[in-house]
């Protein structure tokens, strides 16, 4: 028992990455995968379709991608920026389902620039339909390399320990994003802004990794920040089955 135990320590952990619909396609920028891969996890590919907990429970973290705009009727709105891509309803439904899922596990999950927007929906959080709409914003975050700060989170500052940062450190980022976080959901707490003050990243208060971010770090794969998000998210996922 002792050896099977140790055994399924040591293995590479399974990450779980939800995927796009494309008509008849799925479709995922293979960035995420190779990122996973290169922290020394296993990406498995998850359709929006079946049992999401039957998935939570095959799987030891959960990466939500990026994707176009998560419809306002989640976070009860309308629609008020008529430029805005829908994500397909199956997508969304299904990583909010399965997001519950591995939160009841207490499993680690990331998300990325939507991902980051639709963990913070799933909880009840908002966000600014467009950030030019409704904010005097600096910075072109649609499309621009930018600063940000990394604040403290929970207790002892869980995002640095998470991260091995110092206090306050600041990173470049590639920002593509036109929406961002209004109000935060349950639980959430901000630890990065942009200079003109839009979140930049989340995490969970008393949770053992639930992170989420607004930039694309499966893109900058020399950068510091970039391999310790990784790096940080599959190690936490080790063990978890």
């Amino acid at each position: 028992m002792g050896q099977i135990k140790q055994s399924a320590v040591n293995r590479n952990p399974i990450i779980g990455i939800t995927v796009d619909i494309d008509g008849e396609y799925l479709r995922l920028r293979h960035h995420y995968s190779d990122a996973i891969i290169k922290a020394g996890g296993i990406p498995a590919l998850i359709p929006p379709s079946g049992n999401p907990a039957s998935y939570a429970e095959r799987i030891d973290g959960l990466l939500i991608p990026g994707g176009d705009d998560v419809d306002p009727s989640y976070y009860n709105e309308g629609m008020e920026y008529e430029m805005m891509k829908i994500v397909n309803r199956d997508r969304t439904d299904f990583e909010i389902s399965t997001l519950n899922e591995m939160v009841k596990l207490r499993r680690p999950v990331l998300g990325i620039c939507y991902g980051m927007q639709l963990i913070n929906v799933a909880l009840g959080g908002s966000l600014y339909q467009d950030l030019d709409s409704y904010l005097p914003v600096a910075i072109n975050h649609r499309k621009d390399y930018h600063i940000i700060v990394i604040e403290d989170c929970v207790g002892e500052s869980q995002l640095r320990h998470y991260l091995r940062l110092k206090p306050l450190e600041r990173f470049s980022v590639n920002s593509s994003h036109h929406q961002a976080i209004k109000t935060l959901g349950r639980g959430l707490k901000a630890v990065a802004f942009s200079p003109d003050n839009v979140i930049e990243a989340i995490c969970m208060e008393d949770y053992p990794f639930l992170l989420g971010v607004q930039w694309h770090p499966e893109r900058l794969v020399d950068n510091r920040l970039s391999q310790e998000i990784f790096r940080s998210f599959v190690e936490a996922s080790i063990g978890n089955r």
